[in-house]
């Protein structure tokens, strides 16, 4: 059982303008507890986060803490009142160093030595949650994969100097995990609230919250809908109270003989030492697998340096991209929601030698409408949607688009359960349509929806395996066999 009451919000209501984010929406944390938040993308999860940790101010509501209510409340008091956050599209400095940003979280680090203790503290962190790691005090953060970005800011937002964790708020915090690192999270995340830590959880992959929680709270349209202890739910209670899905079989295999079917991509990782290639025919759905930053975005990225030039790689069709890391490579955040939509389509967009605006409206209300933008207008700017819904716009992009090849880098970040099975629904039917589609996931689950997955590991292809022959087993098997 939680101890004392830690945090409490009391009808806590903001607005953007026309679009109502939070309509008094009430919540309380106790000490030592770990509370579930669930509900689709828009149903103002992060905007009631964004409110708990000081950056956002609500229109109206209470706030308080340890029983005193907060007034001119702000991040900075936040942080002083011990209460942290894990943001889904995480706050490291680029151009800085692991340890140069634990300063920056830690300014009472200072002194002679403080690079050397900065380093410490942030790996110590980094071996007790996720022990092998492979990260160092020293590295530069923007050259660190999307995961071990992650994996600094969750061990950053539990270090401890001068000022306390008491609340650790994690927003999607596994959405660029493998699952093997995942599992280390929320192991870590059991033991610190055994500890006395408080954290909220917010994520799309309904077993993370049923196995971590201690309660679970559902919102819809900016209302709590539900709130419970988690024991009183299952994955079908949670699917009901946020709005109810319809489960979807996975895809079957292709009838169709592959070698049916002409070569669409036939490419080798730069490192591979054999003869293996992968080889993707039309119409396939091709699954990249292994844990995370083991070779699979470089092999993305290959293919897309690849289409339209002679070299190694073999790219038969138009390319697009659907980027998991949606703020470096995805969305361009100066642009509106229909001109990020409609970028990789201008051409076509086209009255004359110029670009039609209407048209390009047009196209994106349709993508708008087919892929369920949350949005009242698509001329706002594309950072006025949730991170869900700005992920919803790059693959209207990409499935809008020419290409007959769609490359997919972990797409699903942040993105919620309903949306995740339009979106399988949408990438069966264009692969039905002849396109090819090469799909790296950290979510095994999803490898299900593909003919064919190439496991990696150490920058190579390890195993090769059919539809009938992918289970959970093997590809863990795979994915460690023969690793130091």
């Amino acid at each position: 059982m939680a101890n004392a009451e830690l945090v409490k919000l009391e009808g806590v209501a903001k607005a953007f303008g026309a679009v109502r984010a939070l309509g008094g929406v009430s919540l309380d944390i106790g000490a030592g507890e770990c509370v579930g938040i669930v509900g689709h993308n828009g149903a103002g999860k992060s905007t009631l986060m964004h409110v708990l940790i000081g950056g956002v101010a609500p229109d109206a509501g209470r706030i308080l803490v340890g029983g005193a209510q907060q007034t001119a409340y702000g991040a900075a008091q936040a942080k002083a009142l011990g209460i942290r956050c894990v943001f889904q599209e995480l706050s490291l400095c680029p151009n800085l160093t692991v340890a140069e940003n634990a300063r920056v979280f830690h300014p009472g680090v200072s002194g002679w030595g403080w690079r050397r203790r900065s380093a410490k503290l942030i790996l110590d962190k980094l071996d007790e949650i996720f022990p092998g790691h492979g990260v160092s005090g020293g590295d530069l953060v923007e050259s660190l994969s999307i995961g071990r970005r992650q994996m600094v800011e969750i061990a950053r937002a539990f270090t401890v100097s001068d000022q306390p964790a008491r609340l650790v708020v994690l927003d999607e915090p596994t959405s660029s995990l493998d699952e093997h690192t995942a599992l280390q999270l929320l192991a870590y995340i059991r033991r610190a609230v055994g500890e006395g830590v408080s954290c909220t959880l917010i994520s799309h992959i309904l077993g993370e919250v049923l196995s971590a929680t201690d309660r679970i709270v559902v919102m819809r349209d900016g209302k709590v809908v539900v709130a419970d202890q988690t024991g009183a739910f299952d994955r079908a209670r949670l699917i009901s109270a946020m709005g109810g899905v319809e489960s979807h079989a996975p895809r079957q295999a292709r009838a169709q003989s592959a070698a049916e079917a002409p070569v669409q991509v036939r490419i080798r990782p730069a490192r591979q030492p054999d003869g293996q290639e992968l080889v993707a025919r039309r119409g396939e759905i091709i699954g990249l697998a292994g844990l995370a930053g083991h070779g699979q975005t470089d092999l993305i990225v290959a293919a897309f340096d690849a289409a339209g030039r002679r070299g190694a790689a073999e790219i038969n069709a138009p390319v697009a991209l659907v980027a998991g890391d949606r703020q470096s490579d995805g969305v361009f955040p100066q642009w509106s929601i229909a001109e990020n939509i409609a970028v990789r389509s201008f051409e076509k967009l086209k009255a004359g030698p110029l670009l039609s605006l209407k048209r390009e409206r047009a196209f994106a209300e349709e993508w708008k409408a087919r892929i369920s933008i949350r949005t009242p207008d698509v001329g706002a700017p594309i950072l006025s949607l949730s991170g869900g819904n700005q992920q919803k716009a790059l693959f209207a992009r990409a499935l809008g688009s020419d290409a007959g090849i769609v490359l997919m880098d972990d797409p699903m970040r942040g993105v919620d359960y309903a949306t995740k099975l339009e979106v399988y629904d949408l990438v069966r039917e264009e692969a039905a349509r002849g396109r090819t589609f090469l799909w790296y996931t950290t979510e095994t689950e999803e490898l299900k929806n593909c003919d064919r997955v190439y496991i990696f590991r150490d920058g190579i292809i390890v195993a090769h395996l059919a539809r009938d022959e992918l289970t959970e087993e093997r590809v863990i098997h795979s994915s460690f066999a023969g690793a130091h």
